[in-house]
């Protein structure tokens, strides 16, 4: 209300927030923007948090519990220690060495220098890459800053102050928008790529088995995933408008551009357009690809089938001109859903409704891959896996991960911490004038006083003529006003939110985790009705006929090698004493010898 009021937020004049260009602006041409973010940086964003983090711990409980059943019906229990060794790895074991445990000989493709070697390549690669996506995120920030310096000084005489464009069309939504959408653009394209690079990679550290070469791809894949995806709002929820200085003293990112800074109302709102085009644009692109592609790679199959031969193809060799899954085709899948996972569990608090379009897009998604796997894909050859991988520590890091963002959001990038300082402390004595609990005079007490003639010439904003003459500008931060004897250092405001907000983490996390571990012993992950009794008895059963054989055969060669020395000894022992005998008349040596 404050805000959007002529005779309040219609007569603060707010200070530049970029060089020169940038003209001083009334508060009041955000009031849209700012009745948008009372949607999203409400208390009720608090409890769907803190509910989101206990869902999350439930989530994982339960499916941990699920998989343990399903190993035991399925009988895949102690699949990884029978699975076989891939092809392609057998293929290059040309090295011998005696295994530790068996103390045979066995065949492996390199040695522990060579393998040292392939593991630092493989690693360097990545880290490569991931650099390329934070260069592509500085690139967009740079974008962002240079725009929005055009956004500042052409938007303002462009609309001539007609209220129905500057009412939506500010230059921080501008900037937002177009940003958010060339940032979607690069995500896409360097996920292409990365793909065929992440593959490369895994195939050159040559992993031993089908399961273990999963799990590296896995790994490599999110990472990489995980930096490209979330790597803009975790700029746009945590570092922009954290450091920007004040007007007299701003501070200048790589030396040249000025910092940027979030509305009057914080950064939440942007946060919730960034997340709401990558979130939804990668749904809706997802969907169209596994649609149309298959099917377009199909039609020209068909095509180029049909116009050679006029015979009738059966059916089973239709099929098979499908398209194949392959190794890899449920991997993307797994992909999909870990991503869409991250979104719907680390930025909760700024974008709420990310559950609900999650549960459209996998309703949608759950009839697309029906009708893509029963039509334009061979039918898919069934093979056993122990559980989901590695993906299953990943969603566990992903949900502890959660809980802390989703405190930082809700403490650093939105406006609660702070009209909650207002209200319980600083509306009524000693510090306000209001004799009751009141949000009345919270927009004056949030926006600090800047002297016009403090500017520095570099620093000074582009005069708008329609604003009149004044000698003061308002900028959002804590500080003393001019004239003061500690000027534009913090003042207590500051400090009591700063504590309230480290504070509000501290609890949140513990609201959050600490049910987790009540949760983690109360439901057990392994099923007492499904213990696998069968591969215990058959362990047990193993074990004595080996531990049987081990004793018969010792006890054999002990029998062999005793029986030898004896019957040695006793030779040796008849002998001599056949010899101290000497010959005899009734029974010569030479017949006995002989």
């Amino acid at each position: 209300k404050e805000v959007c009021h002529p005779d309040i937020g219609g007569k603060i004049i707010m200070c530049p927030q970029c060089d020169r260009l940038c003209p001083f602006w009334k508060l009041n041409i955000t009031c849209e923007s700012s009745k948008k973010l009372c949607i999203f940086d409400s208390f009720g964003t608090l409890v769907f948090a803190v509910f989101m983090g206990v869902w999350v711990t439930l989530f994982l409980e339960f499916w941990k519990r699920r998989q343990a059943e399903l190993e035991y019906e399925w009988d895949t229990v102690e699949l990884q220690q029978e699975e076989q060794a891939r092809p392609e790895y057998e293929a290059r074991c040309t090295h011998v060495v005696i295994n530790e445990i068996t103390q045979e000989e066995e065949r492996i493709p390199f040695t522990a220098w060579g393998k040292c070697i392939r593991i630092t390549l493989c690693a360097s690669a990545v880290f490569f890459w991931i650099l390329l996506i934070i260069a592509s995120v500085i690139g967009i920030i740079v974008y962002r800053l240079s725009v929005f310096i055009v956004f500042s000084a052409k938007l303002p005489k462009n609309v001539n102050g007609t209220d129905p464009i500057q009412k939506y069309l500010t230059p921080q939504t501008a900037t937002s928008i177009t940003a958010s959408i060339i940032s979607f653009i690069i995500i896409m394209i360097l996920n292409t790529i990365y793909e065929k690079v992440a593959i490369m990679i895994t195939n050159f550290e040559l992993p031993r088995t089908q399961t273990d070469y999963e799990n590296s791809l896995t790994m490599k894949m999110f990472l990489f995933q995980f930096v490209n995806y979330y790597s803009s709002c975790f700029y746009i929820a945590f570092f922009k408008g954290k450091f920007v200085g004040y007007p007299g003293d701003p501070v200048y990112w790589l030396g040249k551009y000025r910092n940027e800074e979030c509305d009057p109302g914080g950064c939440l709102l942007e946060l919730t357009t960034q997340l709401t085009i990558i979130m939804g644009g990668k749904a809706i692109w997802n969907n169209i690809q596994e649609v149309l592609l298959p099917w377009i790679m199909n039609l020209i199959g068909r095509f180029h089938r049909v116009s050679g031969s006029e015979k009738i193809t059966p059916r089973w060799e239709q099929d098979y001109h499908l398209q194949p899954m392959g190794k890899l085709g449920l991997f993307y899948e797994y992909l999909e859903m870990i991503i869409q996972f991250g979104f719907v569990t680390l930025f909760v608090a700024s974008f709420p409704l990310a559950p609900l379009l999650a549960l459209v897009n996998n309703i949608l998604e759950i009839r697309v891959d029906a009708w893509k796997l029963t039509t334009q894909f061979r039918r898919l050859v069934p093979e056993k896996a122990q559980d989901i991988g590695a993906w299953q520590p990943i969603m566990q890091g992903i949900a502890i991960l959660a809980v802390v963002t989703n405190a930082m959001i809700i403490a650093f990038t939105s406006d609660m911490i702070p009209r909650l300082v207002y209200y319980w402390s600083f509306s009524v004595p000693p510090y306000g004038d209001h004799t009751s609990y009141t949000m009345e005079g919270y927009i004056n007490n949030t926006l600090s006083i800047f002297k016009v003639a403090d500017f520095k010439n570099k620093s000074k904003g582009n005069p708008y003529s329609e604003l009149g003459n004044h000698t003061t500008c308002r900028y959002r931060d804590f500080r003393y006003p001019p004239g003061h004897p500690q000027e534009y250092k913090h003042n207590i405001y500051y400090w009591h939110v700063i504590a309230a907000k480290l504070a509000f983490i501290i609890v949140m996390e513990h609201i959050a985790l600490l049910p987790r571990l009540g949760h983690s012993g109360m439901i057990l992950a392994h099923c007492n009705l499904c213990l696998p009794v069968d591969c215990y008895m058959c362990y047990k059963f193993i074990y004595e006929i080996r531990f049987l054989e081990q004793l018969t055969s010792d006890f054999t060669d002990s029998y062999i090698f005793y029986m030898s020395i004896i019957s040695f000894l006793f030779s040796v022992t008849f002998f001599f004493l056949l010899l101290s005998l000497g010959p005899t008349p009734c029974f010569p040596l030479s017949n006995l010898l002989s």
